[in-house]
């Protein structure tokens, strides 16, 4: 005899702020056979899953004695993964663990099972640390450094991140981790997927519990001149001579001196990006709790027709801190270094600048 224990629950968008912990639910189908033959350990977890919120007499239950002190991690079984997967939004309404305590705070499990990114449409198995709003304080910050699993139930080859965050009242999410690609899943689902089952894990590395420094910033944003932003051309007559990083020459437009910074085989260790900064060269003009706000647009050009090829625009702060500012992975060195795309021609290249003072900020 089978029984079907079927919980439909509304999720209220719950995103760890500003919902009372009662709104929080999942979406999951858990089946599993009833009678004598039943398997306790699974009525149990459909019990967790299905009851996110127990109520506030389950949470009075711990009294902050010495064992919810000394706990530095939290395992979660979902048993049923499939019917995530199969349930109305196409897998992508994200599932909430349990509240549980760890280190004396309450925290609870944010599980996508379709989750993907804007770069990437593969869709991956995510899973987030949220810090519950119970333990959250206007006035102090929890540092965390902590380690994400899901469990490889076979060889017991874990797939694990590691992540730092800073939680506060305005960051009660540690943002999300892509712990696995679904494909990957599906394909290995004896390891990762036995029986229907999935296996995640948080685990604290550190907590730190610190005074939250009160900092706020007030940007003031002008109106656009119609004279229009300033404009410095950089003509490049041997690319392949440029140390990585190399600077053009300093100049100066908006009342501020400038140079543009470009990694020839990039900024990281795989090589295979241009990329593109401008900096300002003399920060110390401004004020140490001032910025200015500059929108500025960096553009590749055609060194022989001067044609506008490929541009990127950004509006970013600069101050005596942050007096760089660009884009890591402007253009592929293969597309950059491919004849029929004119971006470099007989070893020859073409950057233009484009800067305004759009606005400017301090800090209190």
């Amino acid at each position: 005899m089978w029984v079907c224990v079927a919980a439909l629950l509304l999720l209220t968008g719950h995103d760890g702020e500003g919902e009372g912990q009662d709104s929080k639910v999942s979406g999951v189908v858990l089946i599993f056979p009833a009678g004598r033959g039943a398997n306790p350990k699974r009525r149990f977890v459909a019990a967790a899953i299905i009851g996110h919120k127990l109520g506030p007499a389950a949470l009075e239950q711990d009294d902050g004695s010495s064992s919810s002190l000394l706990q530095a991690s939290f395992k979660w079984e979902v048993d049923g993964f499939s019917s995530l997967l199969e349930r109305g939004g196409g897998g992508h309404t994200p599932t909430y663990s349990n509240v549980f305590r760890m280190r004396g705070l309450y925290w609870y499990l944010k599980l996508n099972p379709r989750d993907t990114t804007s770069d990437d449409q593969n869709e991956h198995v995510s899973l987030r640390l949220e810090l519950d709003k119970k333990s959250v304080r206007s006035n102090r910050v929890v540092k965390t450094t902590f380690k994400l699993l899901i469990y490889d139930q076979l060889y017991g080859k874990h797939h694990e991140l590691q992540v730092s965050h800073d939680f506060q009242s305005k960051s009660t999410s540690s943002g999300t981790a892509w712990l696995i690609p679904l494909a990957e899943l599906e394909k290995n689902s004896s390891r990762f997927l036995a029986n229907d089952s999935c296996v995640f894990c948080v685990k604290l590395v550190s907590v730190v519990i610190a005074k939250a420094e009160d900092v706020s910033e007030t940007l003031f944003v002008r109106k656009m001149k119609h004279s229009g932003p300033q404009v410095y051309t950089w003509n490049i007559e041997d690319f392949f001579a440029l140390q990585n990083p190399s600077y053009s020459p300093e100049f100066e437009l908006c009342g501020h001196k400038w140079s543009i910074k470009i990694y020839p085989s990039g900024d990281d260790t795989t090589g295979d990006y241009l990329s593109l900064y401008l900096v300002m060269n003399v920060p110390d003009t401004l004020h140490e709790k001032s910025a200015r706000l500059i929108e500025k647009v960096i553009t590749i050009k055609n060194p022989g027709t001067g044609k506008r090829m490929l541009k990127a625009k950004g509006r970013s702060e600069y101050s005596k801190d942050y007096d760089s500012w660009g884009w890591g992975k402007f253009i592929s060195l293969e597309n950059f270094k491919d004849p029929s795309n004119a971006y470099l021609v007989k070893a020859k290249c073409c950057i233009e600048v484009q800067v305004a003072v759009i606005g400017s900020s301090r800090m209190k």
